[in-house]
């Protein structure tokens, strides 16, 4: 650290002696005409010859990465918002601004004008014409120093990260044509997009605990959205037919490389179909925004071979349980259910209906040898008490979960929009509550009011997007695709 502070000094000084020179170190505009890798991609097989008989002039703006001084010239690689391109600057050309040029540190902005040339090595070069000092870096760059290794810290520093480690910017430019293919796909189905609230007075939606705030004027506790599917339904009520949002929720619930607290989905809703109109949307979905970003239905994840190809197989929840190896005879008995996950070492929460113990032990012995796209279906009603009931076995609702390499990637059913139905299931979630099991819905009278109006049959559908992105772009944690991802505060 001590080093990084005397640098930090120096570049201080050099601060005040540009000053000195009359120049601006935290400059204004600059008329950016040409962009490293358009320059690079255009002129990568022109040769030398060809670019002293034709000269391209150029003009761009970047962070110096590199310099080399040779005395009365000097190298550097300026790195744009697309590539890195390596500029040559000579004394007998800029003059007075070469003393400007020798205060240039790593990390340090500047604008660049010149033609184009090669080097004696045949590496695509700018001499530079004409040079304006832009912004004057006070901090070096991690990779100066110790080199920017540390985990944490890049995510700590996003900032830093993005610039010396370019495949990471990159991964953010896939996260935003994943984004757009998922809005391209469903808008040219017919789906509408539209925003409801992030602050609810009661969450809804997901079971999971919220986070809690307080509206001053109002003087009412509220909850950050822990998901936005009774108010996307509440439009159906009003008449929309398919619409979807893409989303933030938020859930105080722990941290690992496949969560954080605060997480983006895509929830879309759809009148008239069923669970299994939906199991061939998504299907059709994610396969199209695989190829649209990536070109291939095939993918690299974590050293396996990820296939998106449709179709893909559809597993009951119950039968992928006893495949694994989980007794048949647990699957209707709460004590004998309970039993077996202790006898397994799986932990189950106070309270814990049935349908929670046999969640938990698929968490375990199910859940992570789920690797190619598989669709486990029709899960128990405690489970999911917004979900609609299967007809020939009532004790089962029309519900999936999308499974890829081990983790939860969508989950989606056919809506429930008997108000009847919804309020005895709301009613056995407070009694849940009450038992101690803190992740339970809430009753929400308003929501059955909305369904006595009368709800169309529908499906709904949520896909995490962070975790899609994590597949599409072989990131082994949900942090490696959020910018920004929640961290303790630094000592």
């Amino acid at each position: 650290m001590e080093e990084v502070n005397d640098l930090i000094e120096q570049r201080i000084k050099k601060l005040d002696e540009l000053k000195a020179l009359g120049v601006e170190p935290f400059g204004g505009s600059f008329d950016v005409k040409d962009y490293a890798a358009d320059l690079i991609n255009k002129h990568n097989s022109t040769g030398k010859e060809e670019l002293e008989a034709s000269p391209v002039q150029c003009v761009i703006a970047g962070r110096i990465i590199m310099m080399r001084d040779f005395g009365k010239a000097a190298f550097a690689h300026v790195q744009d918002s697309t590539a890195r391109i390596q500029v040559y600057f000579r004394k007998d050309i800029l003059n007075e601004k070469y003393s400007v040029v020798k205060k240039l540190d790593i990390g340090d902005i500047a604008g660049i004008s010149g033609k184009l040339f090669r080097t004696k090595t045949d590496e695509l070069t700018i001499e530079v014409d004409d040079f304006t000092f832009l912004t004057k870096s006070l901090r070096p760059l991690p990779e100066k120093w110790h080199g920017l290794k540390d985990i944490e810290t890049r995510y700590r520093q996003r900032y830093v990260d993005l610039i010396v480690n370019p495949e990471v910017k990159e991964s953010f430019k896939k996260r935003s044509s994943i984004i757009k293919a998922m809005r391209d796909f469903l808008e040219t189905k017919g789906f509408i997009e539209v925003e409801t609230p992030m602050m609810h007075q009661i969450p809804g939606g997901a079971a999971a605990r919220p986070f809690q705030t307080h509206h001053n004027a109002l003087d009412i506790d509220l909850y950050l959205r822990i998901a936005p599917e009774l108010y996307l339904k509440r439009l159906l009520v009003g008449g929309y037919e398919k619409v979807y949002e893409l989303n933030k929720n938020f859930r105080n619930e722990g941290i690992s490389t496949k969560h954080n607290p605060e997480f983006s989905m895509l929830e879309f809703y759809i009148a008239y179909k069923d669970y299994n109109y939906l199991m061939s949307l998504t299907e059709d979905l994610i396969s199209y925004v695989t190829e649209k970003t990536l070109g291939t239905l095939k993918v690299q994840f974590g050293g396996e071979e990820i296939d998106f190809t449709p179709p893909w197989p559809k597993i009951p929840f119950l039968d992928s349980l006893t495949q694994k190896g989980v007794p048949s005879d647990i699957l209707n008995d709460i004590d004998r259910a309970a039993a077996w996950a202790k006898a397994n070492k799986i932990e189950i929460g106070k309270g814990a209906s049935l349908g929670k113990v046999l969640d938990e032990i698929f968490k375990e012995k199910v859940e992570p040898y789920l690797i190619q796209p598989v669709f486990i279906i029709d899960y128990p009603v405690e489970l999911s008490p917004l979900a609609k009931r299967k007809k020939d076995r009532p004790e089962l609702v029309e519900r999936f979960e999308l499974f890829v390499s081990g983790r939860e990637i969508a989950n989606a059913f056919s809506e429930l929009n008997d108000p009847m139905d919804q309020r005895e299931r709301f009613q056995r979630q407070v009694e849940a509550k009450e038992k101690g099991d803190e992740e339970t819905m809430w009753m929400d009278e308003d929501f059955i009011k909305a369904l006595e109006h009368g709800m169309p049959p529908a499906a709904g559908e949520g896909i995490g997007i962070d975790r899609l992105i994590m597949l599409l772009t072989n990131s082994q944690s949900i942090r490696d695709v959020i910018l920004f991802p929640q961290l303790k505060p630094e000592a």
